[in-house]
């Protein structure tokens, strides 16, 4: 996952827009952090259960952030708090 480009979909733009900016900061340095670590322990990335392509990504303890990986890209998909993950 480390070489693949990330990509910003709308619905984790738009949801990052109304995010807090506090939220917004931790969420710049986690993406940093998985650019250049994607199995950095803090960032507790795992494949989101009953998917093939669809992961999750600690923000903090309470936000957490969905993403698709494909061949090249990383799709952003949705980042809030931890019931984003009961999102399609």
């Amino acid at each position: 996952m480390k070489d693949k480009r990330l990509v910003i979909t709308r619905p984790f733009e738009k949801a990052f827009a109304r995010l807090p900016q506090q939220i917004r900061e931790a969420a710049y340095e986690k993406l940093e952090l998985f650019q250049e670590n994607p199995g950095h322990p803090s960032l507790r990335v795992k494949k989101i259960k009953g998917t093939q392509t669809i992961w999750e990504m600690s923000i903090t303890m309470s936000y957490r952030l969905t993403f698709e990986v494909f061949p090249e890209e990383i799709f952003l998909r949705r980042i809030g708090t931890h019931d984003i993950l009961s999102q399609p």
